[in-house]
């Protein structure tokens, strides 16, 4: 059985400090931003997904250990395990593991904090487990306070989006229709954005329901993909 020391000792080997500076600018780390504290490496993720797979043999308490690190690639790493763990429980169809991976994660869902870890995980995780089961968590973590339980809730549906199920997806951006953080305007665009790929018809509808109450971002984000004019016509309120 691994311990995490040989992880962590490997990541301080490879740090770089010129690119962490850059990561830690970007990720908006410093006070009163949203990654206000997160630490950076200086670590590219092919790397560091080099690390997860050799390491892929860690159990929850060792992962828990990773996820509660302030360091982002620590955090990261353990997902990328807990992402491989899980896509194993599924290939096996052991439904115990999955359940049990799937609350770990939950439980942890405020270490999931910066909107990377969330959108790499989110959809692999929760998303698969609840594709076929009842969707009242995903509105649970949607009505939540913290920034990251409600990132994960609408990330989760990229997941139902790929299975041409749009029916949560629609109705968490209502519930986040009107969240004041740009991180959640970003990934509810993001995602309506997916549904429209696959079924303009269905965005449209949920457009000129909602286009006019929508923060700006979020329907910059959805309308990406549209012709020019049928962008500027939602943007200047012409529809």
């Amino acid at each position: 059985m691994y311990q995490i020391n040989p992880i962590i000792s490997e990541l301080q080997k490879i740090a770089n400090a010129k690119k962490a500076q850059i990561l830690q600018r970007f990720f908006k780390t410093g006070k009163g931003e949203y990654g206000e504290g997160d630490i950076f490496l200086g670590i590219v993720v092919p790397e560091q997904r080099k690390i997860a797979k050799k390491y892929s043999s860690l159990d929850l308490m060792q992962i828990q250990e990773l996820l509660n690190s302030k360091i982002h690639e620590e955090r990261l790493i353990s997902l990328f395990i807990l992402i491989d763990k899980y896509k194993k429980a599924e290939k096996s169809n052991d439904k115990k593991q999955k359940q049990e991976i799937v609350n770990f994660y939950l439980n942890n869902a405020k270490n999931i904090n910066n909107w990377d870890l969330v959108d790499l995980s989110a959809p692999n995780i929760v998303g698969n487990f609840l594709l076929d089961k009842d969707k009242s968590v995903l509105y649970q973590l949607a009505n939540s306070e913290n920034l990251w339980e409600k990132r994960i809730s609408i990330l989760a549906t990229f997941e139902f989006i790929k299975n041409n199920n749009f029916e949560h997806t629609l109705k968490l951006s209502e519930i986040l229709l009107k969240d004041k953080h740009d991180l959640i305007h970003k990934a509810v665009g993001w995602m309506l954005r997916e549904v429209g790929k696959r079924n303009e018809v269905v965005l449209e509808n949920f457009l000129k329901k909602h286009y006019k109450e929508m923060p700006r971002t979020m329907l910059r984000y959805a309308i990406e993909k549209f012709p020019e004019n049928r962008r500027k016509e939602y943007l200047q309120s012409k529809i």
